[in-house]
């Protein structure tokens, strides 16, 4: 058996941003990057690889108010259907101080830690692990050495001020590109690999 593989996905502007000046919710932003032909694609990709999916709390709530709704939407792009029916399936751990409860389909909230989590994870039969758009799980991983995979959606757009993914003090890394594809849009989809 081979080891399961832990990638982190994030969607930043040309600045480093994750959200615009208004905050959290300052994500408008991102929306015509994120419909783009190779766009769609890319995230199934990602989907059709992993069999785990970690959250925080911010990210469980957001997705899980708006994804299950998208499963039976008609209009909806077919692509995005099947984003929707394959996060509603996945095994998804949550990670909160929080939340005492979850109710989407197929969750849980982690008993253990989150570098606890991954690593029994990694022991386990299954697909790749995805670490999905959360600045705080990917922190804390890339701080133990727990990140292989990073995909990086880089959207040309400088918004001045928000949230930055990566704060000083961010633990020093080193990675290798290993694929490119450019979008429609003018965003830039880079993936790049941990070097160990």
């Amino acid at each position: 058996m081979s080891e399961r593989k832990v990638f982190a996905n994030m969607s930043v502007s040309l600045d480093g941003r994750i959200t615009g000046p208004g905050g959290l919710h300052d994500m408008a932003w991102i929306g015509p990057h994120a419909t783009t032909e190779q766009s769609r694609d890319a995230v199934l990709t990602l989907a059709q690889r992993s069999t785990t999916v970690l959250l925080g709390r911010g990210n469980y709530e957001g997705f899980g108010g708006y994804w299950p709704t998208v499963v039976d939407m008609e209009e909806a792009d077919p692509r995005d259907r099947e984003f929707a029916r394959y996060l509603d399936e996945v095994e998804k751990i949550v990670f909160s101080r929080t939340l005492t409860a979850t109710d989407w389909k197929n969750s849980r909230l982690a008993s253990a830690s989150l570098v606890d989590t991954v690593r029994e994870l990694r022991g386990q039969e299954g697909g790749d692990i995805w670490v999905m758009s959360s600045k705080a799980l990917l922190a804390q991983l890339l701080e133990h050495g727990e990140i292989d995979r990073l995909e990086v959606q880089v959207v040309p757009q400088i918004l001045g001020d928000g949230i930055r993914y990566f704060e000083d003090g961010t633990a020093p890394c080193s990675w290798t590109l290993t694929d490119v594809t450019t979008t429609d849009s003018g965003a830039v989809w880079l993936t790049y690999d941990y070097q160990r």
